[in-house]
């Protein structure tokens, strides 16, 4: 088992975007609002800057299984957590009410440090993964859950480390290929009512998934280092396995260990 030492970018402002604010998202933004103050108060000098990503409006089967209330019912879940956030913690983070795209950069004068992923659909997973390679993103923070299990994966996307090639920290779609596969069937559509909901996912799935998800960038801000980036969680038999970073490891999972690929050379012409 090796021992992952945290990029150096994240020692200045650690620009994060959040794709998705629902179950899992909606527990991952006001998590990040305690890490934000916290990282403050042992000194880092910046925090983070947050911006949240997600075209849908919450509707009644959301109040009670994500963190809503009744007069939030037909407002945007971005623009309706983000305000609440920005007045809990005194920040000045932005809501987009859209769909996160690979070209969503172009929106903006800088780029994600981390993205973290809060999405059920093969499309919103290609459109992440085409962004962290094209914006070159240290880290990407996937989060995906089943009716009482999940998986939180963080990885750094292909291109990015100019150190310890080797011992780059393989994405959810590179140790889960099925995640993109084309013919997987997708997650079923919204449920009309919380009952409903209820029937298909356990109440505190995505709670669960979140807490880890916070605890691995805790860890990463706290020590500057991770002895795993994979956690699975299974609330049914109250077991949670992390996936220790190490290369025979992730053979098991079908994920073979890249070159460094050759440095280019400029053309000064």
């Amino acid at each position: 088992m090796h021992q992952h030492q945290v990029s150096h970018r994240l020692q200045g402002e650690v620009t994060v975007f959040l794709v998705g604010c629902g179950g899992t998202g909606s527990q991952i933004l006001t998590g990040l609002g305690r890490l934000h103050t916290s990282l403050l108060a042992l000194g880092h000098r910046h925090g983070l800057k947050v911006i949240v990503y997600d075209e849908d409006n919450v509707s009644e089967a959301n109040v009670g299984r994500q963190l809503f209330y009744p007069q939030d019912v037909g407002q945007n879940k971005a623009t309706v957590l983000v305000t609440r956030v920005n007045a809990a913690f005194g920040t000045r983070w932005q809501a987009m009410p859209c769909r996160f795209t690979e070209g969503t950069s172009t929106n903006h004068t800088y780029g994600a440090k981390i993205v973290i992923g809060c999405v059920d659909t093969r499309a919103s997973r290609r459109a992440i993964l085409g962004y962290c390679r094209r914006v070159r993103t240290d880290y990407w923070l996937d989060l995906g859950n089943r009716a009482g299990d999940g998986q939180v994966v963080l990885g750094e996307p292909l291109g990015n480390q100019q150190k310890d090639w080797h011992m780059r920290l393989p994405t959810v779609v590179e140790l889960f290929p099925s995640v993109l596969e084309e013919d997987a069937p997708e997650d079923d559509l919204p449920s009309c009512s919380l009952a409903e909901a209820l029937e298909k996912q356990e109440l505190f799935i995505n709670q669960g998934i979140a807490t880890h998800g916070l605890q691995l960038l805790w860890t990463m801000f706290r020590r500057g280092a991770l002895d795993h980036s994979v956690i699975f969680v299974n609330l049914n038999t109250g077991r949670v396995n992390p996936l220790p970073i190490d290369r025979e490891v992730w053979k098991r999972f079908g994920h073979r260990t890249y070159r460094k690929p050759p440095q280019r050379k400029l053309n000064t012409a």
